[in-house]
């Protein structure tokens, strides 16, 4: 249940300052994506990536990574996934630590992974901070640290990622780097499956077996606080 990624597809923040032409640009790039037409959209992308802008690096590196407009080339992705990562995009980093943690593109490197998913995480992105909780969690390119990884996973749960609220209700559930609370594992878990999470309904019910019926009273009365307060503080 632990190993699900998520990867990050598309970059679609402006950067601050650009001028009126290169936003111009980079939105008819992403109009173009939108709609299907990849042609357009690698010829308003291409130009802004090899000027060094890591947004339209960002992006150029997805489309070599899917094969949309071009011929798919991990390896080609990770290069200009690395031209973004080094400048600081936080999607970028975060597809860069996939690859990296995949062996797509570029060699197997978990400990490489970790690095980047760190940089992104920091950053406040949702998908790096939950893949840094995996990562911890497993030990993969790190010293396997639950606690480490119930607080990424937390970060990323408050941010309503349904895979690390799961986690999170894992954790607890085996009172793995936070104290042993079934409670709180049927509270994260029941959150994740009413947004959909796949066998979350499955993983809530198996908690709630090993509960009384005041428990479960409890946890969804805890779930229900914790939506209304968007998942912050819960």
């Amino acid at each position: 249940m632990r190993r699900i990624f998520h990867v990050v597809t598309l970059t679609t923040v402006l950067a601050t300052g650009g001028q009126v032409l290169w936003a111009q640009d980079f939105v008819k790039g992403l109009q173009a994506y939108t709609s299907g037409d990849y042609a357009i959209a690698l010829q308003e992308w291409r130009p802004l990536a090899e000027q060094g802008d890591a947004s339209a690096q960002t992006n150029l590196g997805m489309m070599y990574r899917k094969g949309e407009g071009v011929t798919q080339e991990y390896a080609e992705a990770a290069k200009w996934y690395r031209k973004a990562a080094e400048q600081g995009n936080a999607s970028a980093q975060t597809n860069l630590g996939m690859m990296y943690d995949e062996g797509v593109g570029v060699t197997q490197d978990h400990a490489e992974a970790a690095k980047w998913f760190h940089k992104a995480a920091e950053q406040g992105n949702v998908f790096a901070q939950y893949n840094l909780g995996v990562s911890y969690d497993n030990g993969e390119g790190v010293i396997q640290d639950h606690a480490e990884a119930a607080k990424w996973y937390r970060k990323a749960a408050e941010q309503g990622d349904t895979s690390a609220q799961a986690n999170l209700g894992v954790l607890y559930h085996n009172g793995e780097g936070v104290i042993q609370d079934n409670v709180y594992a049927h509270m994260w878990l029941n959150i994740a499956a009413s947004l959909g999470l796949e066998n979350g309904p499955e993983h809530r019910d198996i908690v709630a077996k090993k509960m009384t019926s005041e428990d479960i009273s409890l946890a969804q009365k805890l779930a229900r606080e914790c939506v209304a307060k968007n998942y912050r503080s819960c």
